[in-house]
């Protein structure tokens, strides 16, 4: 017990560095690709803090050579996933015991360690094996991963710093339990940053997680979670499981401990996860916290009055930055038939400069799809547009998966504002548009609004203030993040706390105080100094 109330020291966010030719950090990233390209790891399974190795095993290879293997990792099967529930809550009292100054110290170690030590390890291995540029990588594993951190402590100080007010004679106090139960992350391959928000969230808070990361992520998760063990972070806390999502979500689902879920992936795949807690709340100890953030099809709206070369450059960045792997990539915009003409030769001009190509070849913007399930489904929703009477490939289209799943970045225009490719997420470096007539601006808003279920990002472009507010309030429930101006891509931890509403999931924020609150379970105590020693009131005396 210290005689003292700490304070953290305050949030920042991560430099980024720009890897320009000739610096020392091109140098360093570029020895560390070469190093874990030139090795194969035995990855195993994190159970308790020990490696468990099933003999279940898959390859982890690079998308852009999808021949190299990186590493081989262990499955688990269905007494792993119990024991590492077992081992989540055998962790769970002497860690949500943990003063909150020392969980934050923790955090704060691995920030620095991302910034120091690892910044390299977890950018080549993103790169490598999630098919990032170096930008890409450095903004995502290490920026956005240490910020998480940095941030997240800082918001458990300021939410443990909310208390109740106090008569005289009364003092009155909430303490932020965690959850009562263990709480099950599954996280998406497209982000190494969202792996570790989501097993770490709720652990800041006390709790004690079961962690299922995507199969095509490995490599990244799996040296996060070196990094976890090298800060400090006690064994058990979180428990590192590869396997099928189907199995491990079964079992964990049915036990009676599961307090929560903390999820980044398909819409359907959650709505399937939320009807099986339905169907199983009987056996539950309490009601247990979902937090999910789903599937987008993010747009960017251009008025009449926009700066041409300004929309053009957040189109192509938003929409083929990470080959459209983004929950938050555009893939569906809005352009004024006015403005039409010279938006088309400014977009195909930028796109003509779009190299593509491997990860270590660092002139290449763009990269390869994840899996070859990615690229299939990809092909066919482009073979659809370029077969279809309403609509037509203006750039791209064409796909190689030879050596590895490359797809060129496509452009489709439609005439029809409803045409599949502007409806149904894709996740993929497909951007489909349609051409309005300026006179019906007020019609093409309700058609955005109306078109896709999901409400993740949206951006709109012009300079008319009016304008702008007319768009912002049109569009007011189509995105959780809202961009006026820039593109729809980018939300940094602290500044533009991330989440959509709709089918695009919760809207509980990462990047706030309002996904970390999720994972606590207040009390509230109330300590009387000067209690009544009788039952009487002055109304029950006597005229």
């Amino acid at each position: 017990m210290s005689n003292a109330i700490f304070s953290l020291p305050d949030s920042h966010s991560e430099p980024i560095l720009p890897y320009a030719p000739g610096s020392r950090e091109r140098a360093l990233l570029k020895a560390e690709l070469d190093r874990q390209f030139n090795q194969q790891l035995d990855i195993p399974l994190i159970i308790g803090g020990r490696e468990v190795r099933t003999g279940k095993t898959q390859k982890a290879v690079c998308p852009h050579d999808h021949q190299h293997v990186l590493a081989t990792y262990h499955e688990a099967g269905e007494a792993e996933v119990r024991l590492a529930i077992d081992a989540a809550l055998a962790a769970k009292k002497d860690w949500e015991a943990t003063p909150w100054e020392d969980r934050a110290a923790i955090f704060h170690k691995m920030g620095s360690l991302i910034s120091s030590k690892y910044r390299y390890i977890l950018n080549a291995a993103t790169m490598l094996n999630q098919s990032k540029s170096a930008y890409q990588a450095e903004i995502d594993s290490t920026c956005e991963t240490a910020d998480f951190f940095r941030f997240n402590a800082k918001f458990m100080e300021q939410i443990y710093q909310q208390q109740p007010i106090s008569d005289p004679h009364v003092w009155n106090r909430v303490h932020y339990r965690a959850l009562e139960g263990f709480v099950l992350a599954v996280t998406p391959f497209n982000f190494t940053a969202i792996g570790a928000n989501l097993a770490t969230a709720p652990a800041i808070m006390g709790n004690t997680v079961v962690w299922k990361p995507a199969s095509t992520s490995i490599l990244s998760n799996y040296y996060l979670m070196q990094l976890f063990k090298e800060a400090g972070l006690p064994d058990g806390v979180i428990n590192f499981i590869p396997g099928r999502g189907s199995m491990i979500g079964r079992i964990a689902l049915e036990h009676r401990d599961f307090a929560g879920l903390h999820f980044t992936g398909s819409t359907g795949v959650f709505n399937s996860m939320w009807k099986t807690i339905s169907d199983n709340l009987p056996r539950y100890k309490s009601y247990p916290r979902l937090v999910g953030e789903t599937g987008g099809k993010d747009y960017i709206f251009m008025h009449a009055s926009a700066d041409a070369v300004e929309t053009a450059a957040a189109i192509v960045r938003a929409g083929f930055e990470y080959q459209g792997q983004k929950c938050s990539a555009c893939s569906r915009v809005y352009i004024p038939a006015s403005r039409w003409t010279e938006m088309q030769g400014l977009i195909l001009g930028l796109l003509a400069e779009v190299k593509m190509g491997d990860v270590r070849d660092f002139r290449n913007f763009f990269n390869a799809v994840i899996d070859e399930a990615a690229f299939d489904s990809t092909m066919k929703y482009i073979e659809l547009a370029r077969n279809a009477k309403d609509a037509k490939i203006i750039a791209g289209g064409k796909g190689d998966k030879s050596k590895g799943y490359f797809i060129e970045p496509t452009v489709i225009l439609t005439t029809d504002p409803k045409f599949v490719t502007m409806e149904e997420e894709i996740f993929a470096p497909v951007v489909t548009i349609y051409v309005y007539d300026d006179a019906q601006l007020a019609e093409t808003l309700k058609v955005l609004d109306g078109t896709s279920p999901y409400a993740l990002t949206g951006a709109i472009f012009a300079r008319d203030r009016y304008v702008i507010n007319q768009l912002t309030e049109a569009l007011a429930n189509t995105a959780g993040n809202f961009y006026i101006n820039d593109k729809c891509t980018g939300a940094v931890v602290g500044h533009q706390p991330f989440g959509g509403a709709r089918a695009s999931g919760t809207n509980d924020k990462a990047g706030s105080f309002l996904n970390l609150i999720r994972w606590t379970s207040p009390r509230t105590i109330k300590e009387s100094f000067t209690p009544p020693r009788d039952i009487k009131f002055p109304f029950m005396e006597a005229e």
